[in-house]
């Protein structure tokens, strides 16, 4: 920690000035705003001389007058250059301070007499009266510290003037006077030393987030000794460091010894006084007019008003803003609020408004020639659109509109329809990410949807090639909040409409061979599903741990509608050993109740049992994969991996309405095994893999994202 040299150690209040403020930012991590300032010893010794220097002169005056009585001591031009100046370390002393002429002649050797040498025959501590000290240990500690000033040595003034730093420096004394003495024995160099105080008590002022007992252990072990100005600088770093460890604003700003042995710190903390928002223009940085609701940015800083300022605590702020999506870049700059020795700060947002354009398939035809005579669209891949806050796409049979800051609260709306040519979506989702007067951090989604989906995974291989989906009309809406660290609650309502119908579109309540579609027996089944899910997640790298509860209740509002209950759990923990990243993952449930058979677990495929076909391993009332995974790397952001996975339905197959998977002859349980590659990418990791399964058959799987 660099030193400061604007502090005094004085007999009064001892105050340090604030540096203008650092500015910090996401991008780059400045240092604390008083990282510049430290209890700096060499300063406070440097006082206590400059407040020996008038009794310099009386020791060049006692000079003269040996010289003038003993003239047979002095044979070297000493006798013309007789003073003695004392500056700070630091700072060079001029030929004005440190030789001064003895009146009378000899001006020709002026240039040498800093260098001329006195005979002293004896050398001896005394207290500011000339009396021995009452305490030896000090004596000791003075005599200790003389390196040049020694019985029958010749001394210069300069050599006299460095023990009287060195007296100081050891940082018992507070005062150092240096007085020549003539005796019939020769010149008696005597140093008058003025101890510090006995350490009786402690006084901190201005140390709000200071803990106490931090203070007290610090000068704990100084209660009853003479206070040590290394010894107080040493603490009053400890102290300073601990501030800049939290990333604090704070320091001590000021030391005073009051009578009686009390030492009184002045600590300096920078409390927030205001924090403001700043929108800039993302072309020319310009302060602009902002799209989105200061009160909307403010409520998701921890930083508050009143507090102490901590960096870190500002960069977590930063990124939290960051993460609400609407933003492309934030910074804080800290500022003095004028001389109240707080601060404002100013949070710097530059908002991100693009909308992004992708055109892919019979859709670009029909579109492009429109678009293209826009002047506002290019037919780009994520070009922007000026004058527009929302996201478009169209990929392949697709559309999709999403507005990231509704009414300019952080809100998003998300309209999309895909179409495939055997399933189709249309989704409209609503999201405030903190409802407004909440302070738990409440989340609220509603959405609606309308779905067709291919029946495969539980009653695939129907004859002929035919198609079976699962329409659903869905509703829902939820609610989720964080209630502990790393672990987060939802919960909601969900009404599901949902049925069979052939390739043709034609409802069904029957597959091929017989098994039932629907538990009701009509050609639907209506749902009102209550959910609870509590998530636990760890760093949130791929080697850390995740834990996944969920659980479904069917309720039977009216007669017709379902009653069932599904409980459903994922588990995943990664360890690292070397270069080497093992990964354990595992992933069961279980559904007690009449639910609609296309509702059952299905068991194998790339997220499941690997070598297997999707739900070719079967699908059941309960289910239960396990599987294990060795990461490498290979090149750069390349990775390969071998694993393993078994799954099995615990014999539940036969309980689902129909036995679909027995239908079908699945075995019910298999594991599969394999390599593959992984690729980082924003979308998560790309997986690339080849697996056998217990049938010795091969297949090649792609996947995106982590599994589980």
């Amino acid at each position: 920690m660099p030193k400061n040299d604007t502090v005094r150690f004085t007999s009064s209040s001892l105050r340090i000035p604030l540096s203008p403020l650092s500015h910090h930012h996401h991008r780059k991590q400045s240092p604390p705003l008083f990282s510049t300032f430290q209890f700096n010893p060499q300063t406070l010794i440097s006082s206590a001389l400059a407040r020996t220097k008038s009794t310099i002169d009386q020791f060049v005056k006692n000079f003269n007058s040996q010289k003038r009585t003993h003239p047979f001591l002095f044979k070297s031009s000493l006798l013309c250059s007789a003073s003695l100046a004392l500056t700070k370390p630091d700072e060079p002393a001029s030929s004005d301070a440190v030789v001064a002429q003895l009146k009378g002649g000899h001006s020709a050797a002026a240039g040498r007499h800093e260098e001329d040498r006195v005979l002293i025959s004896e050398v001896f501590v005394r207290n500011k009266d000339g009396e021995e000290l009452e305490r030896k240990d000090l004596e000791n500690e003075a005599v200790a510290a003389l390196k040049a000033c020694r019985p029958n040595s010749a001394l210069t003034v300069r050599e006299v003037q460095e023990d009287v730093h060195r007296i100081i420096s050891s940082g018992y004394f507070c005062s150092c006077m240096p007085v020549a003495i003539d005796t019939r024995d020769g010149i008696r160099l005597v140093f008058q030393v003025e101890p510090n105080q006995e350490f009786q008590g402690l006084v901190c002022e201005g140390a709000n987030v200071l803990p106490a007992n931090f203070i007290e252990d610090s000068f704990r072990d100084g209660y009853g000794k003479v206070v040590n100005i290394r010894r107080l600088d040493e603490v009053i770093d400890s102290i300073n460091g601990w501030y800049m460890e939290r990333g604090l604003f704070g320091l001590v700003s000021g030391v005073e010894i009051l009578s009686g042995g009390v030492i009184r710190l002045q600590v300096s903390e920078a409390e927030v006084n205001n924090i403001s928002i700043r929108f800039l223009d993302r072309k020319t940085g310009e302060p602009t007019v902002g799209k989105t609701k200061p009160e909307t940015i403010l409520r998701q800083l921890s930083t508050k008003k009143g507090q102490v300022y901590s960096m870190l605590q500002g960069k977590r702020d930063v990124d939290t803003v960051l993460t609400m999506g609407i933003m492309e870049d934030v910074s804080i700059i800290p500022q003095p609020a004028g001389d109240t020795g707080k601060v404002d700060l100013t949070m710097n947002v530059v908002e991100r408004v693009i909308v992004l354009l992708n055109i892919i398939g019979p859709l670009k035809q029909q579109l492009g020639d429109e678009l293209a005579q826009s002047q506002e669209v290019r037919l780009e891949h994520n070009r922007t659109l000026r004058g527009h806050h929302c996201v478009l796409h169209l990929l392949e049979e697709s559309f999709a509109y999403s507005h990231r800051n509704v009414f300019g609260r952080n809100q998003k709306l998300n309209v999309s329809l895909e179409r495939g040519q055997i399933d189709s979506i249309f989704r409209i989702n609503y999201t405030d990410p903190w409802i407004e007067g909440d302070d738990k951090r409440t989340s609220r989604s509603i959405m609606i949807q309308n779905s067709r989906t291919p029946g495969m995974l539980v009653h695939g291989n129907q004859p002929g090639d035919s198609n079976l989906t699962i329409g659903r009309v869905t509703a829902s809406i939820e609610f989720s909040r964080p209630f502990r660290p790393k672990w987060s609650g939802t919960t909601g309502l969900i009404f599901q409409h949902a049925g069979a119908r052939d390739d043709k579109g034609n409802p069904i309540i029957k597959d091929f061979y017989s098994s039932p579609l629907t538990a009701s027996g009509n050609t639907y089944d209506d749902t009102l599903l209550a959910k609870f899910e509590s998530v636990y997640t760890g760093s949130g790298d791929p080697g850390s741990s995740m834990f996944v509860f969920n659980m479904e209740q069917g309720l039977p509002i009216l007669p017709e509608w379902l009653f069932f209950n599904r409980l459903n759990a994922r588990a995943r923990k990664g360890l690292d050993i070397g270069p080497l990243r093992f990964l354990l993952s595992f992933s069961g449930g279980h559904v007690v109740g009449n639910f609609s058979p296309h509702e059952a677990f299905a068991i194998g495929g790339t997220n499941s049992v690997r070598g297997y076909e999707e739900g070719a391993v079967g699908s059941g009332r309960s289910y239960a994969v396990g599987s294990g995974e060795i990461a490498f790397p290979l090149l750069g952001p390349v990775e390969g991996a071998v694993f393993a996975d078994y799954g099995t339905d615990l014999g539940s197959g036969p309980t689902v309405p129909g036995d679909p998977a027995g239908a079908r002859l699945k075995p019910g349980s298999g594991y599969g095994y394999g390599f593959g590659m992984r690729v980082d990418s924003p979308l998560g990791p790309l997986r690339l893999e080849y697996a056998f399964n217990d049938k010795k058959a091969g297949r090649f799987h792609f996947g995106v994202g982590h599994r589980n």
